[in-house]
């Protein structure tokens, strides 16, 4: 295996990092095998719960189908809760850096706060503010961020749910996470 001649990054050559980025694009390629493992990942963890975080995603995921969303919006579904098993207490941040040059910055946003948005439908029990999402009442994703949680994430808890399989999705993946659309300097759009 080549590898580059620095130990230090400010030592590194033209060479070297062309070695790097060549290598990194490799990588990158197998950025959706990752994530449905991580995917899979979610069917332990979190105990209570009539379905495992798994089934929720793709509960989520099906019922936004189903609904005529578009690829991109599935996908985010599918991958909104990604980061609970190494974000336990910032997951949507988590899972919304994931989206971020994937997805329009509308979804990006959803994702991020939807964690906080969730609060309305339990924060009162647990001690928390459960309208802490109208502190955002102003933004323009507001109300979209509404609908993601209320028509998608809290409904999808249901173990009586004929869910699509996750193998269903995984070119919706494919498609969304081929190329990072949503950086600034690409023609798709940039991240706002």
């Amino acid at each position: 295996m080549t590898t580059v001649s620095f130990t230090r990054m400010a030592d590194g050559t033209k060479a070297d990092y062309e070695l790097l980025e060549h290598s990194e694009d490799r990588f990158a390629a197998g950025l959706v095998d990752r994530l449905l493992s991580a995917l899979r990942g979610l069917g332990d963890g979190i105990d209570g719960y009539k379905v495992s975080r798994l089934e929720h995603s793709i509960q989520s995921a099906t019922r936004a189908y189903r609904d005529g969303r578009d690829s991109e919006y599935v996908v985010a579904m599918l991958m909104h809760d990604v980061g609970d098993g190494l974000a336990p207490w910032s997951h949507s941040e988590m899972a919304a850096s994931i989206l971020r040059p994937f997805v329009r910055p509308e979804l990006h946003w959803i994702v991020k706060h939807h964690g906080l948005f969730q609060l309305y439908y339990y924060g009162h029990f647990v001690g928390e503010d459960r309208n802490a999402r109208d502190r955002f009442k102003d933004h323009e994703y507001y109300d979209a961020c509404i609908e993601f949680c209320d028509k998608y994430d809290q409904e999808s808890f249901d173990p009586e749910y004929d869910s699509l399989p996750l193998d269903f999705f995984e070119p919706m993946l494919r498609e969304v996470f081929a190329e990072p659309r949503y950086l600034p300097g690409h023609s798709a759009t940039s991240v706002g």
